[in-house]
């Protein structure tokens, strides 16, 4: 694979210099697939069950779920963003993206949501996560899914539905894409 960087925002800082591929997007779509037949089964359907994408990693792909569960099931199932970054523990050391909004397109009121994130690495993401949904109605039940888990959790958080449990370093980063997900690490830019 060929060398691959791109800048990163705070804290990260610095430059992705890609390592090692470990799914491509053929392997992505796989798992998306299998991830959305999951959800089918758990819930017994999608009465009821909401897909929210968290910003920004886990909004493309709350958005592939939905295709892949209209095309399994036939049901349009409703999607939603949330960005966490006011509800973090860590809000003065991370970057608030302007671009990222938060769209819940119905009450979460006794329906199912399904959060939805690229990787699960501490849990904190989650943590907040679960603090901005209660602005937005008490839901039957909120599961998790992920593209990612890597592991190193600071949190007891664990998903539901994962496309690829992937052991890392802590240092280490891993990129999802729709070309696929790859390991690098962070090169300081001074």
């Amino acid at each position: 694979m060929a060398e691959r960087e791109r800048s990163l925002t705070p804290p990260l800082g610095g430059v992705f210099v890609a390592r090692a591929q470990v799914m491509d997007g053929e392997d992505l779509r796989r798992a998306i697939t299998r991830i959305a037949h999951e959800i089918v089964e758990r819930n017994h359907g999608l009465d009821n069950v909401v897909l929210v994408g968290l910003q920004t990693g886990g909004v493309p792909l709350a958005y592939r779920l939905a295709e892949e569960l209209l095309a399994i099931e036939g049901v349009d199932v409703a999607v939603g963003t949330l960005d966490v970054a006011f509800y973090r523990d860590d809000i003065g050391l991370r970057p608030v993206l302007p671009e990222a909004v938060t769209e819940v397109p119905v009450d979460l009121a006794g329906r199912t949501v399904v959060l939805i994130d690229d990787v699960l690495f501490t849990g904190r993401t989650v943590r907040a996560a679960l603090n901005a949904l209660a602005d937005y109605g008490r839901a039957k039940a909120v599961q998790l899914a992920v593209m990612i888990d890597r592991g190193h959790r600071e949190l007891p958080i664990r998903p539901d539905f994962v496309g690829k449990n992937l052991p890392t370093r802590r240092d280490e980063m891993v990129d999802v894409t729709p070309d696929g997900v790859t390991l690098g690490d962070v090169v300081p830019t001074k």
